[in-house]
């Protein structure tokens, strides 16, 4: 059996779907479907009943594409939130759904929720955004003309 580790997760172990070469530089394994293997992993964390630890919650992030930060803006926090929870194991509840919801949806789904989710902060940043000129002082540019 292979301990899987890198895939950032301490208990994966592969009973098959792996060679072990010897190379000039020692030891080598290679994973037969690394794509495949890291959906089905995905789809096993995000079905489960208990709660994401950190690794988990780091696994389907970075399974997403997402950085901390992204994922931050995602949600309305920072980054430091991100990386707190990653490294603590406390992931508030609406977040490890959250971003189980993501996960089946990129993974399972037809729509892309993630592109609906980044159109609709980018749009709301848009709108919250003032822009200022100053032309005899400051004050908010006409948003005719932004």
């Amino acid at each position: 059996m292979y301990h899987y580790v890198e895939s950032g997760l301490p208990n994966i172990w592969l009973s098959n779907g792996y060679v072990v070469k010897e190379t000039a530089y020692g030891e080598s394994v290679a994973i037969t479907d690394v794509e495949g293997l890291h959906d089905f992993i995905g789809k096993i964390i995000a079905q489960k009943t208990t709660a994401l630890t950190g690794a988990e919650f780091r696994f389907l992030r970075k399974e997403l594409g997402l950085s901390q930060e992204r994922l931050a803006n995602i949600v309305g926090l920072t980054s430091q939130a991100v990386a707190i929870w990653e490294k603590t194991d406390k992931i508030p509840t609406v977040n490890d759904r959250y971003l189980r919801g993501l996960y089946l949806e990129a993974k399972t789904g037809g729509a892309d929720l993630l592109t609906a989710i980044n159109t609709i902060n980018d749009l709301d940043h848009e709108l919250h955004k003032l822009n200022l000129e100053f032309a005899n002082g400051w004050h908010e540019q006409d948003k005719t003309c932004a």
